[in-house]
């Protein structure tokens, strides 16, 4: 078997996704947590005296005690940091979006890549506990797939368009279950709250004809995320805030073992089933943190890579384009 390999992380931002990472990384066997770095003074002190870590004045001498990095930070300053760790030779998990543009996300996908270094996005509703077991029970090629993101207005995360702040999200998960290059985006929004889009709805078409429509709104009264995927003879929901699933099939074959309702149609009798699957809680951010570990360790392909955040951040603003080109 082989050996255990520590790793020595530090975190960059200990705002309030910076103290889950915080908290996550002291839980993983494999990673020791050297310290952090925060902006803030105040920030920093609560947290080093709250977590017993070491509080880093500078990144540069954060820098030369880990080997990899969990930057946390605003969106603008993902680039800067990351370059600078790919540079000095440190594994980087950054949360999403990559970056605020894609130019930058290519140019770090590719240097991650060309520096044989290990790369991974925070796209956290991957390991939703929701997702996960709808994966399990088999996403295979949905020909459309419907998102609703919605969340109450908060200040935290205004300084990006909706689309960066929220759909991201479902973007990217949209991208990991559809195998097919992006054909075409129709999408409206509109400014709200501030200069840039805060509800947004769009359409992305494959090549492969899938289609995806996307809403997300943050001056929403309620929460929601919710996607359903539409494949051949299956339907799925995936509630996201309450961890459920719900999965509504039509038969060929009238099974024993569940309740059904048999459909008489002109090129034979069907039958719809719909279950509930159980759904095992976890910690998504712990999980996505284990597996960037796993991933330093044994060099493996899980998680969300660089070029995957890369290609999201891209589609994201092919929707921007769509929303400037529409004057919006």
């Amino acid at each position: 078997m082989e050996a255990t390999q520590t790793v020595n992380i530090g975190v960059i931002g200990a705002g309030h996704l910076g103290r889950f990472h915080i908290e996550c990384i002291q839980r993983i066997p494999g990673f020791r947590l050297m310290g952090f770095h925060d902006a803030n003074p105040a920030r920093a002190k609560e947290i080093a005296e709250k977590y017993k870590i070491e509080s880093f004045d500078a990144v540069d001498v954060l820098f030369k005690k880990v080997d990899a990095v969990c930057i946390v930070t605003p969106t603008v300053t993902h680039f800067e940091l990351a370059l600078k760790a790919i540079e000095l030779g440190k594994h980087v998990f950054v949360e999403k979006p990559l970056t605020d543009l894609p130019e930058t996300s290519r140019k770090l996908a590719d240097l991650i890549e060309s520096n044989n270094l290990v790369g991974r996005v925070g796209h956290v509703e991957r390991y939703n506990p929701a997702f996960m077991a709808a994966r399990n029970l088999g996403i295979n090629k949905p020909v459309f797939i419907e998102a609703h993101r919605l969340a109450p207005f908060n200040p935290r995360g205004m300084d990006v368009p909706v689309i960066m702040d929220l759909m991201i999200h479902d973007i990217d998960l949209i991208l990991s279950v559809v195998d097919a290059e992006v054909d075409h985006i129709e999408a409206n929004g509109v400014g709200v709250a501030g200069d840039t889009a805060d509800i947004c709805n769009a359409r992305i078409t494959f090549k492969n004809k899938t289609v995806a429509n996307l809403t997300a709104s943050r001056i929403s009264l309620k929460q929601m995320r919710k996607l359903r995927l539409f494949q051949r003879d299956q339907y799925m929901a995936i509630d996201f805030l309450e961890h459920e699933v719900q999965v509504v099939k039509l038969l060929h074959q009238e099974p024993e073992d569940m309740m059904t309702m048999k459909l008489e149609l002109p090129d034979g009798d069907r039958w719809i089933a719909a279950d509930s699957p159980s759904v095992t809680k976890h910690n998504a951010i712990e999980q996505e943190l284990i597996e960037f570990y796993e991933a330093i360790q044994h060099r493996s392909n899980a998680g969300v890579s660089f070029s995957q955040g890369a290609s999201a951040v891209e589609v994201a603003y092919s929707i921007l384009a769509q929303i400037e080109q529409n004057g919006q």
